[in-house]
């Protein structure tokens, strides 16, 4: 029996990574960065329904968002850089306000995934959902044991939350259709690299698969 087929409810969460304007419309950070953001759009309908059928069904819903506060005092120097290389500087001015900082409108989710009110919320600073957050408190204090992993880029943000959610014990399912990168090799190889030694990384599932489980 996989994963899959061992989900409760209770102990569930849905886990929905960064699905915010600054990686997800034209005038965003990842657009400025010279991401291609058409994948990482087409996640938006199928999270959509992951949301819907985890909501109906008692899940735990969190949610994350990457930012950094408006003084960038925890952007680390490197990341800082980083992002200058790519043309897209972390805090300088965009159409959405400035890149990756907390507040401005581009940190904010897309208006087809906004949270409800009694979902959790976690604003990270850097690429995995563990980093310098509450998360793991939260998921422990609900009694989590499995996530199901859903979210932009495949293979940095999601792929960081998924080794380090592994790392602590919890038990991963990434949905293969509900990530996505801006490079396709990159989004199948992330994906690839869970299933190695017998599910190192835990499963992979489509949205339909785990629609399934809980209809």
């Amino acid at each position: 029996m996989g994963l899959l087929d061992s989900l409760m409810p209770a102990r569930t969460a849905l886990l929905v990574i960064d699905m915010q304007g600054d990686f997800l419309l034209p005038e965003s950070y990842a657009a400025q960065a010279g991401l291609n953001i058409a994948p990482l759009v087409a996640t938006i309908r199928p999270i959509g329904k992951l949301l819907a059928v985890g909501r109906a069904a008692g899940l735990l819903i969190a949610y994350t968002r990457e930012g950094h506060l408006p003084d960038l005092s925890d952007c680390p120097p490197y990341k800082l850089e980083r992002s200058r290389r790519a043309n897209a500087e972390i805090g300088s001015k965009g159409l959405l306000g400035r890149f990756l900082v907390r507040g401005e409108a581009g940190h904010d989710f897309v208006d087809a995934l906004r949270p409800l009110e009694r979902e959790i919320v976690i604003n990270k600073p850097g690429y995995s959902a563990f980093a310098h957050t509450t998360l793991q408190q939260v998921l422990t204090r609900r009694g989590i044991e499995t996530l199901i992993i859903t979210g932009v880029t495949t293979e940095v943000c999601v792929s960081s939350t998924l080794r380090s959610a592994i790392d602590i014990g919890y038990r991963c399912i990434t949905v293969s259709d509900a990530c996505a990168s801006d490079d396709p090799a990159l989004h199948k190889a992330a994906l690839v690299m869970i299933g190695v030694e017998g599910g190192v990384f835990g499963e992979v599932a489509t949205t339909a698969e785990v629609v399934r489980q809980f209809t």
